[in-house]
């Protein structure tokens, strides 16, 4: 969830508060307007509908009433902790635009949300700010706010980061108040940060400047304005307009996995995941060659073992430029078939290699991560045969709440986007032939995630299944042949 914050443009105020304030002697004068204006803008326009985990809050209730214990575990909220719970629940009820239950355990706003307008045309763009490894006290994000908010009251102030979180030392605000991105962007002098002029302009041209930079015209230059006015990820009123044309989402599975069935449920983002409790151990289903020369070609181990485990082609990860790597595959292997193996596959890369018995931690490792493949492919797989399509995920996602950037908004791992790890579920060669995430300056690869949807079935309100679909076992045979 995001841990960005601001001021959302809400009236608050202490007058009519039924209760007392709670005084807390380690609390400073001001942190109990700082507590409430950060659950205001947790719950404000400008943030509740664009928050993935937020909205799946707001939406499980039909009240829409959120644990307040939930909200206090945020990370912008653990300074208050040790104020106590009495005073985080005064703090909450001196606000009118949220409002506690009786038994001062939830809380909810008291209006409806409403689609923001005009967001895009009060946006401002700023570059030239410090960079995290120069933000010792980790207070860059409250400095930021205060910076935008001396020109007036923003409504999101978000750090943008690349795919790899890091912050890119530039700013996405949104001011409450046409007057306020006048009054920032015609300030003589030009704002500076703590002594350093920075880079500023409107959103508007800061898109204009990008379709330029990178050549863009027509429908092109228009889907790169509309991506970075509305973000790629998760966007509530988009979701209701469209829900009328998709089917039920299934957010629970079973998963066939080297000879054991485990569940497998959709996380914030709408990926597969799984407990890595609940991935039983099976010793003896990996292999590690060594002595392949800091490269790996697919069909030199693929081709010889599929045909030999019965068409099931074994799961491949190997990381570019090392000497070694790790085969799984769906059963424990009989010391017969580890010779096998061993005979079968005697190079990689054309060098000759050697096959051994990884470390059990090691094993165990490599089983918890081949899960975790399987379970993302498997509701790709899932969503596509039951027609909703590919889900895509969040905004880099949006990470679970880390996903718009942390406490910096909607850059973390790729502004309103989510994980788009695109891997086919069952196409072996394709997956065969896909790069996954750069390790470094290394491409670590993975090769058919294995394990499909169980095809049982256990009760009407069981999660759904699939099995080894006899289109995917003849396509693998199709692909086994070329």
């Amino acid at each position: 969830m995001a841990e960005t914050t601001t001021t959302p443009t809400v009236s608050t105020s202490v007058e009519g508060a039924s209760e007392a304030m709670v005084v807390s002697p380690t609390a400073p004068s001001g942190d109990v307007e700082k507590a409430r204006k950060q659950v205001e803008f947790y719950f404000a326009d400008s943030n509740l509908p664009y928050d993935k985990f937020m909205w799946t809050l707001y939406s499980k209730d039909h009240e829409h009433w959120i644990p307040i214990s939930t909200i206090a575990s945020f990370k912008r909220m653990r300074e208050y902790v040790p104020h106590g719970t009495d005073w985080l629940l005064s703090a909450l009820r001196t606000s009118t635009f949220l409002e506690v239950n009786s038994s001062g355990d939830k809380i909810r706003r008291k209006t409806e949300v409403k689609e923001p307008k005009d967001a895009f045309e009060r946006s401002v763009y700023a570059k030239g700010f410090p960079s995290e490894d120069e933000d010792k006290d980790g207070t860059l994000q409250q400095r930021l706010e205060t910076f935008f908010n001396a020109y007036g009251a923003t409504n999101s102030v978000r750090m943008r980061r690349d795919e790899n979180k890091k912050f890119k030392t530039s700013v996405f605000a949104e001011f409450a108040e046409f007057e306020s991105v006048d009054k920032f962007l015609k300030a003589e002098p030009k704002p500076t940060f703590e002594g350093k002029e920075l880079l500023v302009m409107s959103k508007g041209d800061y898109c204009d400047m990008k379709i330029k930079e990178k050549g863009l015209t027509g429908k092109a230059a228009v889907h790169r304005r509309e991506t970075i006015a509305k973000g790629r990820g998760f966007d509530a009123f988009k979701e209701m307009n469209s829900a009328g044309d998709k089917p039920k989402q299934h957010n629970e599975a079973i998963l066939e996995y080297i000879g054991n069935r485990i569940t497998i449920r959709r996380d914030f983002e709408g990926n597969g995941s799984v407990d890595p409790e609940d991935v039983p151990f099976v010793r003896g289903a990996t292999l590690r060659f060594d002595g392949c020369g800091g490269d790996c070609t697919w069909s030199d181990i693929k081709d010889p073992l599929k045909e030999k485990f019965d068409g099931r082609p074994p799961y491949i990860k190997y990381s570019r430029g090392d000497d070694f790597g790790l085969v799984g595959f769906h059963k424990a292997l009989t010391e017969e078939e580890i010779s096998s193996v061993k005979d079968l596959v005697k190079k990689v890369n054309e060098k000759e290699v050697t096959w051994s018995l990884p470390s059990e931690e090691d094993e165990k490792a490599f089983q918890i991560e081949r899960a975790q493949v399987a379970a993302k492919s498997a509701f790709i797989q899932l969503d596509k045969t039951t027609g909703k399509g590919s889900h895509g995920g969040s905004r880099g996602g949006r990470g679970g709440r880390g996903g718009r950037g942390g406490r910096g908004g909607r850059g973390g791992g790729g502004g309103r986007g989510g994980n788009r790890d695109r891997k086919p579920a069952a196409a072996a060669e394709g997956a065969a032939k896909a790069d996954a995430a750069e390790v470094g300056d290394k491409r670590k690869r993975g090769v058919e995630p294995d394990g499909g949807l169980y095809a049982g079935t256990r009760g009407t309100n069981a999660p759904p299944a699939l099995a080894r679909s006899e289109s995917a076992t003849k396509k693998q045979k199709v692909d086994g042949e070329s």
